[in-house]
């Protein structure tokens, strides 16, 4: 059924969204509340937020139970901007019980969305249609009640949708809904109905409230189903409309660890596929996860297993190596990021310069902001530090709380020691600088442009431009030197 937008009034009702999220997920067989387990790198319930705010709700009311306060506190962490407000339900009596414990907070004159916090993809268009549909005004003053549904081949453990006599299974969209049947209430010919109810409604306030004042549990559960309000609406003469979908995956549950690892790869094969119809060349797109936004330029490739988290982009042409972790990172244009890197960019971000090569092996933390042509080989190790143009740090180094001119080389084994144990320090580098290997540069120090520093020095002062710096000890050889012996060979 189609609606119009002609037939609301001059502005549409505001809208408000309440979030079931009060379930222990007893089949999850975890400590962890289900709502908080996660999907893409985010909790379940995290993602069905984020689609509320978007959709502009102005409140949110998220019903919590099971680990109420651990739930609470971890949502208000991760959407801080959006507008949340708490109810808790205790015990827990049904669906329609925990919209009792929200119907309070609600404004009599919105549009209420009511959404399941373990069905975390559901998609905006299809919620925008939804809502249209409940505020199609042409039934009356106060809108009409309107069901998301979705036809199964494999309908168990779903409430049936029951329409006019005989269209059913006929494919009549537009046939009045009459009922949802749950399906241990379900005759068995009810059970044959392939049209199911999603958990997903939108409903004026002012029409909801008066029925779940009404709602009993007079069912073989003994609870209070949300769905018996369908029923109110068609005694009382309020059209109940479906708004059908055909996509499973934006309406799937999550009951158990099994369902969470298929509702995963399914979801993350659509990243994929998507990344790949934007010409990404990626090796195998059943190898791939994006646990936050990824977006590319042209021809990117990018190799078997690599994690991607957070905000990442990638430049034109840029090439990620297999098993590469990369979070929160800009890599620019023609970069090459070798195999089993770790690039984490949490709060102060990562910056890869066009052309640079990192790895294998290596790990670039918050703050490493990487210049054209840089290099950095494996097992190096950069924190909060600039590295200009050309410069090189191949094996085996840190790099904590520094600045590094265009063209240095730093040696194998040498690192900046950057905390006095109370306080960081920087340390500086020039342009042209030459750090022999296995060198100590104890911050705060600066080595002057085109220096040289010898290898095995532990600098604690600043050194002149152009200078070369040696500090250790001098070389002792003893002649004829003859170690110590036990007193009783073989013996500890």
């Amino acid at each position: 059924m189609t609606f119009s937008k002609t037939h609301n009034t001059a502005s549409s009702p505001a809208l408000e969204v309440v979030v079931m999220a009060a379930g222990k997920g007893t089949r999850m067989k975890s400590r962890l509340p289900k709502v908080l387990h996660k999907l893409a790198g985010r909790p379940l319930a995290a993602h069905v937020i984020d689609t509320a705010t978007r959709l502009g709700a102005q409140r949110i009311v998220v019903v919590t139970g099971h680990g109420a306060e651990e739930v609470e506190q971890r949502l208000s962490a991760l959407a801080p901007q959006a507008p949340l407000r708490f109810v808790r339900q205790s015990p827990q009596l049904g669906t329609g019980h925990a919209v009792q414990q929200a119907a309070p907070l609600l404004d009599d004159a919105a549009t209420v969305l009511v959404l399941s916090g373990d069905v975390p993809l559901i998609g905006h268009d299809a919620l925008r249609a939804l809502i249209q549909a409940s505020q199609f005004r042409q039934a009356g003053a106060h809108g009409q009640l309107a069901l998301l549904t979705i036809a199964l081949d494999v309908p168990t453990g779903y409430g049936r949708i029951v329409r006019t006599e005989d269209q059913n299974n006929a494919g009549d969209q537009n046939a009045a809904v009459r009922a949802i049947v749950e399906e241990k209430d379900a005759s068995p010919a009810q059970r044959a109905i392939r049209e199911v109810y999603t958990g997903v409604m939108a409903v004026p306030a002012g029409r909801l409230k008066p029925w779940l004042a009404r709602l009993d549990n007079n069912n073989a559960q003994g609870e209070y189903y949300l769905t018996d309000i369908v029923r109110m609406a068609v005694d009382d003469g309020v059209p109940v409309v479906a708004h059908r979908i055909d996509d499973a995956l934006q309406v799937a549950g999550v009951n158990d660890p099994v369902q969470l690892a298929q509702l995963e790869r399914q979801w993350q094969l659509r990243q994929a596929q998507a990344l790949m119809a934007q010409g990404v060349r990626l090796a195998d797109p059943a190898r791939f996860d994006l646990r936050g936004t990824l977006t590319c330029e042209a021809d990117v490739e990018i190799d078997v297993n690599c994690i991607f988290e957070g905000a990442v982009s990638l430049g034109a042409g840029v090439r990620i190596g297999a098993n590469c972790v990369i979070a929160h990172a800009r890599i620019e244009a023609g970069a090459r990021i070798d195999p089993f890197t770790h690039i984490d960019g949490e709060k102060a971000g990562v910056i890869v310069g066009p052309d640079a090569c990192i790895g294998p092996f290596a790990r670039l933390r918050p703050g490493a902001q990487l210049g054209p042509g840089v290099h950095v080989g494996n097992f190096v190790e950069i924190k909060n530090s600039i590295l200009g143009p050309g410069a090189k740090a191949n094996h085996l180094a840190y790099l904590g709380d520094a600045s590094v001119g265009a063209r240095v080389n730093y040696g194998a084994g040498s690192i900046t020691a950057n905390y006095d144990g109370a306080n960081k320090h920087r340390t500086v580098i020039g342009d042209d600088v030459h750090i022999g290997s296995n060198c100590v540069l104890i911050a705060p120090v600066t080595i002057g442009a085109g220096g040289t520093v010898g290898g095995g020095s532990t600098l604690s002062k600043s050194t002149a431009s152009g200078a070369l710096t040696v500090a250790r000890a001098r070389q002792v050889s003893v002649v004829n030197w003859q170690r110590p012996k036990k007193k009783n060979p073989g013996k500890e």
